[in-house]
């Protein structure tokens, strides 16, 4: 496989969307203090907003195929993007946490529908290139990821107020819908809801992969919860110092995603995702236990360039292993993150509230482990 993927208007749909989705999620933890100040609620609260995204991507993941069986591909993806810029502008309008916790779940819940629809569209589009077509979907995400902070932080010290830096892209929908909705069916057939019918169940062999996706995007999301936490526990950086340390791991996804977006052209996708395991591993035994901040930082650097590609690849590998049950299975592949997401980072704290969290950041060691273990344990040709 040398030759690269064709990019039509449903590919760049289909990123534009990720990036929108990838947005909006990111752009919680930097909303989460403005919201807590002018709320006047405790840090217990504020947290219920991630938890409640959270949570709505575990109902997409268990009902989102059912809305595209019913509806199909196509009306289902603009559900999930509009679905997801309504939840975001009632987030900002909010006066009340009841109301703003509840946005951030219609956003998880309605907006995560792209979630589901995203792979199966890239699958059905470039087949045995999929690996390609959804490291690149996740490397512009990623790029993207990054500006929330950034521009919601802009806009918080300019006369627009920190609402600006959601609101004005709460309304990407309308721009794709005018610029890429012309035909770009969600993928072959999107249109029509009796397509998306599939009879079975998903095969033991997905499933093998799927625990391995959400151990994946669970070291990614302790990484991203814990890091800064962690510098200043442990290696004793300032608040601010730390804070801004930790955008090496978003330094190091990009790269990441970049890089295994290339070597999927010449490597087997599970050759990858082995590769990215160990150089994850190097990476976070310098960031957890090498002496001295510059090690530190460096593995800090290397960690996220290992991480990136464990979701969009594994992915893939679970959506070959699934045979003709696509979209049953990228909706799984929804829950998978919902799952990770609501769970493992809690976990981890909850360990450090105990024994501090230079210990509990072995939960992350535990997860790297037992990644690799699950996808050597599948042999190249694909049993497990």
């Amino acid at each position: 496989m040398t030759s690269t993927i064709q990019r039509d208007r449903t590919t760049w749909l289909a990123y534009a969307m990720l990036a929108f989705y990838a947005y909006c999620l990111n752009s919680l933890g930097p909303l989460t203090p403005f919201l807590k100040s002018e709320l006047d609620i405790s840090y217990s609260v504020s947290s219920l907003h991630f938890t409640a995204f959270a949570i709505g991507i575990i109902g997409a993941g268990l009902g989102g195929h059912l809305l595209i069986e019913r509806f199909g591909r196509d009306r289902t993806l603009w559900l999930g993007a509009f679905g997801m810029s309504v939840g975001a502008l009632l987030l900002l309008i909010g006066r009340d946490p009841l109301l703003t916790i509840g946005s951030s779940f219609v956003m998880g819940l309605v907006g995560s529908l792209i979630l589901a629809i995203v792979p199966a569209a890239l699958t059905d589009r470039h087949g045995e290139r999929r690996a390609v077509a959804l490291s690149e979907a996740n490397l512009l995400a990623a790029i993207v990821s990054t500006a929330a902070p950034l521009l919601i932080g802009w806009f918080a010290r300019s006369a627009l107020g920190w609402r600006f830096g959601l609101g004005l892209v709460a309304f990407a929908p309308v721009v794709m819908f005018l610029l890429l909705r012309q035909g770009s069916a969600a993928a072959p057939g999107a249109s029509h809801p009796e397509s998306e019918r599939t009879q079975g169940s998903l095969p033991g062999l997905y499933w093998v992969y799927w625990a391995a996706m959400v151990l994946g995007v669970a070291i990614e999301f302790c990484m991203v919860f814990w890091s800064a936490d962690f510098l200043e526990n442990v290696r004793a950086l300032s608040k601010a110092d730390a804070a801004q340390a930790v955008s090496l791991f978003f330094v190091g996804m990009i790269a990441g995603r970049l890089l295994g977006s290339r070597l999927v052209l010449r490597f087997s996708t599970r050759t990858v995702v082995i590769g990215s395991l160990v150089i994850a591993g190097l990476g976070f035994g310098l960031y957890w236990v090498a002496p001295g901040v510059a090690l530190a930082l460096i593995g800090l650097l290397l960690t996220g360039l290992g991480v990136a590609s464990l979701y969009p690849l594994i992915m893939s590998l679970a959506i070959g292993a699934a045979g003709p049950h696509v979209v049953q299975a990228s909706a799984r592949a929804t829950l998978a993150s919902g799952v990770a997401i609501s769970i493992l980072p809690l976990v981890l704290g909850r360990i450090a509230d105990g024994v501090g969290i230079a210990w509990a950041y072995g939960v992350v060691a535990l997860l790297i482990v037992a990644t690799l273990a699950i996808v050597g344990l599948v042999r190249a040709d694909g049993r497990a």
